[in-house]
């Protein structure tokens, strides 16, 4: 296991050798490997086990009755998910996590909150500053996706979610930015046609260059 790689991962960061190495073995700690669109953890199911992606990437989507799906969120290397079901004692799951590629996961038995406070180890005092830390910002990704959703265009959807990266090789293929943006596949493809057509993105598969600026999501109906 590459420790010097945990300790850059925002659930490790600040762990000395010593205090790592207590972690692990203290919250049970796993390697896995998951092929690509095998469910890691199912809707509908309780767990005390979050994941930290070792390679590869996940997913985290919500599947209706009615065979439709919506992706939340991307997870990547070095990144954790399922953390707030693992500390919510028997809740179950909303959502799927879902192995985006062929990946490694390392499955870490986190519990509730309740049992740090009977051991005071340093570890376990910075995994919960971290952990926190983790909450803070997937609740800002977590509007960042509602302004992604928020325009009644698909051009404005598309629009809001280019200008809010930094790098255009995005994480989804055409159907997953579909059920990321929440718009239909066919509908979104003809509208990336057209916004090449009049200049203001290239696209080819996941690599996305924004040639124009755009003011308003909703200026333009489409």
């Amino acid at each position: 296991m590459d420790k010097d790689f945990l300790k850059k991962t925002a659930i490790f960061r600040g762990m000395k050798d010593s205090e790592l190495d207590a972690a692990l073995s203290a919250l049970k700690s796993s390697e896995n490997d998951f092929s690509k669109d095998e469910v890691i953890l199912y809707a509908g199911s309780t767990t005390n086990m979050m994941g930290l992606v070792l390679e590869g990437s996940v997913r985290i989507e919500s599947n209706d009755m009615w065979g439709n799906r919506t992706i939340l969120s991307h997870v990547g290397k070095g990144q954790v998910f399922a953390e707030t079901y693992a500390m919510a004692k028997d809740e179950p799951m909303l959502v799927d996590a879902v192995a985006n590629e062929r990946c490694r996961v390392l499955m870490l038995r986190i519990g509730p909150p309740g049992a740090y406070s009977q051991d005071p180890s340093l570890w376990r005092l910075k995994l919960i500053t971290n952990i926190l830390d983790v909450f803070m910002h997937k609740n800002l990704l977590l509007a960042g996706r509602n302004f992604h959703t928020s325009p009644k265009s698909i051009r404005g959807r598309v629009m809001a979610y280019l200008n809010s990266v930094s790098e255009f090789d995005i994480p989804f293929d055409r159907q997953q930015l579909a059920d990321y943006l929440n718009v239909e596949r066919t509908a979104l493809s003809k509208e990336l046609g057209k916004m090449q057509k009049d200049g203001m993105i290239t696209a080819k598969k996941r690599h996305f260059i924004l040639l124009s600026p755009f003011s308003s999501p909703d200026s333009e109906l489409h």
